[in-house]
This record gives C-alpha cells, structure tokens and sequence, in this order.
C-alpha cells in the first residue's frame, strides 16, 4: 500500500481495512504500519518516531469498529485478544536494525490513540489525552493492525511524531499577562507534510535493512 484509506474521508470503516483483508488471503504473515501522528509526550519532538506498543481505540470504544457485525470464520474467531496486539520480537529487531546502521532520530516506545478526525485535536482534548497516558495521537492505522491480528498477522507499527500537540490552556480574552494565545503551536498540515519529508531517508533505511533481515 502507498498510503491508505480514512474513514474521514468517508469510506465505510470496513472499507478502510479492505487491502488488509486481501493480505491476509495472499497469506502475507506480517504488517508493518507507518502513520504520521501528534506528539502528547512531553519528551517526544517532532521528528522523532515512536513504536506502537499500545493503543486506545476511541472510534472502536463508541461503536466504530472493522470487525463490527457477522464474524467472517475464514479471517479469525469472533474475540480478538488486543494485550498482544504490536510483535515484541519484531520492535526489538527494529530498534536492532535502527542501531546497526547508526541512525541518530530518537525511536521511542508508547501509546498511540485513534481518533477518527479530520480536524486536530482541541486542548481540551490533548489533555484528556494525556490524562490517560498517551504518547501520540493520529487518524489512522489501528483498524487495519486490529484486523491484521484478526487475520493471524503480526503487526509492528510506528509513528512518525510530526507535530507537538498543544495542551496549554489559553489565557483569557481580557487578561494582561504572557500565557498562552489561541493561535501558538496550531497545528496544519504543511508542518506534518514537511516533517514527514524530513524523516523518510531514515526511516526508510531502517525498513529496508529490517525487512531483509527478517
């Protein structure tokens, strides 16, 4: 795949996961998912990336879930165990390979959260975030590692941090001091174009090299 389909865009949610579903049939044993995402972690900077280890799947938590409706038994068993969800063995060859070829863009681990979009997040709603602990937050990828693991395949998966999400509560309209104005750090989609242009060599230097290793 180059890219990928978003409910956003208003495509079913079990459409977004349709090439996902034609992997699994060519009997493919491994998805490696790549995704911009907004940076909640205070010690994440744009440009860095970060190994999905966990996520919180709001869209799935209110009712927008790919695997919603009748069990399709030639994919998997009805109740898909998510504890599991993102490959030990293969974050750790990733970090291996990202070592081996001396790459200097910090690689963290953590949790990412999907959110259905397409507008970014308000404060309020970075905060809420954060509260539950986690590390960036994006539009994308978890239907289709939720229906890779459905399938029986393994998953890794990775975050490009291309934006510092804001968290700060505005200063009020009448006050006087130096807190934070309504338009400081707004993101927009020509910092996450660029960011993501930033990061690509290395980025894929590392796959390249990790999936020939595999």
């Amino acid at each position: 795949m180059s890219g990928r389909l978003h409910s956003y865009e208003g495509w079913d949610i079990k459409d977004t996961v349709f090439p996902v579903r034609v992997f699994t049939l060519l009997e493919a044993e491994i998805l490696l998912a790549t995704n911009a995402a907004g940076g909640l972690n205070p010690e994440f900077n744009v440009g860095d990336l970060m190994l999905i280890n966990d996520h919180i799947n709001f869209p799935g938590l209110g009712g927008l879930h790919p695997l919603k409706g009748p069990n399709d038994e030639r994919f998997g068993e009805r109740f898909v165990a998510m504890s599991d969800a993102y490959d030990e063995f293969l974050r750790g060859r990733f970090l291996d390979t990202a070592d081996a070829l001396d790459i200097k863009r910090p690689i963290h681990e953590g949790t990412y959260a999907f959110v259905s979009g397409p507008t970014f997040e308000s404060r309020a709603e970075a905060r809420f975030l954060k509260s539950l602990g986690v590390d960036s937050v994006g539009m994308s990828t978890i239907p289709e590692c939720i229906t890779a693991r459905h399938g029986g395949m393994k998953v890794l998966a990775l975050s490009l941090v291309t934006n510092s999400v804001v968290v700060e509560k505005p200063r009020p309209s009448r006050s006087k001091d130096d807190g934070t104005s309504l338009g400081d750090g707004k993101a927009n989609h020509e910092e996450v174009l660029e960011a993501g242009a930033q990061a690509a060599n290395d980025l894929q230097k590392i796959v390249e090299k990790f999936l020939g290793n595999l």
